[in-house]
């Protein structure tokens, strides 16, 4: 059936000529926002798949120039997800394998032998291995992490047990042999390689096998140093905030990135009250009077 148009600019409410940090921004905000772990309102989980969505095209500069160029059609001659023979969850084949017979047969002069030995227009004794198939396998950020066995549908009716291995990258392909293309002439099928791709967090970033998380902290945290918590993958950690931070700090949790070797860092942020009470204005004031800290000065 088909879906509305999807304007992805609209759903991260920025413009048309916003860089890549606004745009990161901007989901950011909303996926915390909309995140069905955080917001258990009705349609929350809808809004949060449109929100991924859109990022994870106006992220892709190749699919934002595409997007920008085609609109609506941007996806033509690109995907075949949903085709017939496909399934449009999520495992997506990105390329149709050629059809190697046919190839065989046009080059030879119509002639090929046919499975169970059968001669179709081909020539006697060809046989030839089939051809490797690809699909998208995507993967939330804590499945990649755990691993574990994960069952997955094909529009074509197979169904598969995959062993998905912990820590498992962006990008990464698993083979599963003998699922791809048949052979020719009798000739043994091909592999199907499910290429992984993460999904975007609400939280983390992912580079490799590292995370990063923004850490908002208060303006005296920063000056004073304090020990406040941050998320990780398996929950929350406690990590020290040095006096004398500046926002763009980062802090290296070692071992709290992804299994095998990953790290997480924080990068901290300070924000401030968007509204003082009238003692805190006054402690504000003070602070001024008594400061001669210059931040613009070099």
């Amino acid at each position: 059936m088909a879906t509305a148009f999807q304007d992805y600019y609209e759903t991260l409410g920025v413009e048309r000529d916003a860089g890549a940090d606004d745009i990161r921004r901007a989901y950011r905000n909303l996926a915390r926002r909309h995140h069905p772990d955080v917001n258990k309102d009705a349609g929350a989980e809808d809004r949060f798949k449109e929100i991924s969505e859109a990022y994870e095209v106006l992220r892709d500069p190749e699919k934002r120039e595409r997007y920008d160029r085609f609109g609506a059609n941007w996806k033509a001659g690109q995907d075949v997800a949903g085709a017939d023979g496909f399934d449009a969850g999520d495992v997506r084949f990105d390329a149709g394998g050629s059809d190697v017979g046919d190839f065989f047969a046009g080059l030879f002069g119509g002639r090929a032998r046919g499975r169970g030995g059968a001669t179709t227009d081909g020539f006697d004794g060809f046989s030839m291995r089939g051809g490797d198939s690809e699909a998208v396998l995507e993967l939330a950020l804590e499945e990649a992490a755990s691993g574990g066995k994960r069952r997955i549908s094909l529009g074509d009716g197979r169904d598969f047990e995959v062993e998905i291995p912990r820590a498992v990258r962006d990008g990464q392909r698993i083979r599963l042999a003998g699922q791809g293309s048949a052979g020719i002439g009798g000739g043994p099928p091909g592999d199907l390689l499910l290429r992984v791709r993460l999904r975007p967090h609400a939280v983390f970033d992912i580079e490799g096998r590292d995370l990063y998380v923004d850490l908002p902290i208060s303006p005296w945290e920063a000056a004073l140093g304090a020990e406040v918590p941050v998320p990780t993958l398996d929950g929350t950690a406690t990590v020290r905030v040095p006096p004398g931070s500046s926002s763009g700090r980062r802090l290296r949790l070692r071992g709290q990135g992804l299994p095998e070797g990953g790290d997480l860092y924080a990068a901290l942020t300070i924000r401030v009250p968007r509204t003082l009470s009238r003692r805190e204005r006054k402690l504000f004031e003070q602070l001024t009077d008594a400061s001669t800290f210059d931040p613009r000065a070099k």
